[in-house]
């Protein structure tokens, strides 16, 4: 891992993006080799196991799709693994120090604007993690808490825009990536965590005492999360969406999710057990990569 490289690369951003980096298949055929933007603390959809093991069900997802471009360009393809944040995942797509991003990015307007996403692979509700023996049940007893979330997430703009939270105050506490902000709940510094409920259930089952969190509160919104890749990439696009729908199609996604939403998963060999709701199952029936914002229309 190289990580001065990574942060220079978030400090210059797209603006130094190179134009002959858009087209991920051919820059990946000449070089033999690709790089996997994967999250640390974002499981089950992308986590690490430490040592520079990265695993979750968006890390099998994409490599599905790194499986099906080694047939296209007929070689072995060196799979590289980058940690990215919330904060640098996009500049560090835009400007080609990743080529794939396998985490837990939500799709919404605003970042089709600056890349692209495959068909929606999961869906996630916006919700809130507590200690156990809070009393904490709903968004109207936030007031005068101290709210934890990760730096470059939406949660908390999303919790200030419901309804509910009217004349709510509350203090936010940022934590520089998903684990740094479980731990501020943990530790006593935050009241409540904001965040996607897969993340906030992959985080408490793998805590020292899972018993002493629960996730409480009103759905805050839902949000489609999906591999990101490279805009006006068509080649990429397609070879991304092709993957995804035969693996819908065929059963395989669902034995995916089965396996890390469902199942015993390293390295506690705790489930998350959170069963797949309507939402995404319809999702299988009928893919597409539509944004958050379509998920709001009423």
């Amino acid at each position: 891992m190289k990580f001065p490289r990574i942060l220079a690369a978030a400090l210059v951003g797209a603006a130094f993006a190179v134009p002959a980096q858009a087209q991920t298949i051919d820059k990946v055929k000449k070089s033999g080799e690709i790089t996997m933007g994967v999250r640390e603390s974002s499981g089950p959809l992308s986590y690490t196991l430490g040592a520079g093991q990265f695993t979750g069900y968006h890390v099998d997802v994409c490599l599905a799709i790194i499986d099906n471009m080694k047939k296209m360009t007929g070689g072995n393809i060196k799979i590289n693994y980058t940690p990215v944040t919330s904060q640098n995942r996009i500049p560090l797509l835009q400007n080609g120090t990743v080529d794939i991003e396998c985490g837990s990015t939500t799709n919404n307007a605003a970042r089709q604007k600056d890349v692209a996403f495959g068909l929606t692979t999961f869906v996630t509700e916006v919700r809130t993690a507590v200690k156990a023996n809070s009393g904490i049940t709903s968004i109207s007893q936030l007031n005068g808490k101290n709210l934890a979330t990760t730096t470059g997430t939406t949660s908390v703009q999303t919790l200030r825009k419901h309804e509910r939270a009217n004349k709510i105050d509350f203090k936010e506490i940022y934590g520089k990536d998903h684990s740094d902000s479980f731990l501020l709940l943990e530790t006593g510094r935050a009241d409540a965590f904001v965040m996607d409920d897969n993340i906030l259930a992959g985080l408490i089952a793998t805590a020292k005492n899972p018993a002493d969190y629960k996730i409480v509160g009103e759905v805050l919104s839902v949000e489609p999360i999906a591999i990101m890749i490279r805009k006006d990439d068509p080649s990429m696009k397609k070879l991304t969406d092709d993957t995804i729908r035969d693996m819908m199609k065929s059963g395989a996604l669902e034995k995916l999710y089965n396996k890390w939403f469902m199942s015993p998963i390293p390295p506690k060999n705790t489930s998350v057990n959170l069963p797949m709701g309507s939402t995404l199952k319809s999702l299988f029936a009928s893919p597409n990569d539509k944004p958050m914002e379509d998920y709001a229309k009423k």
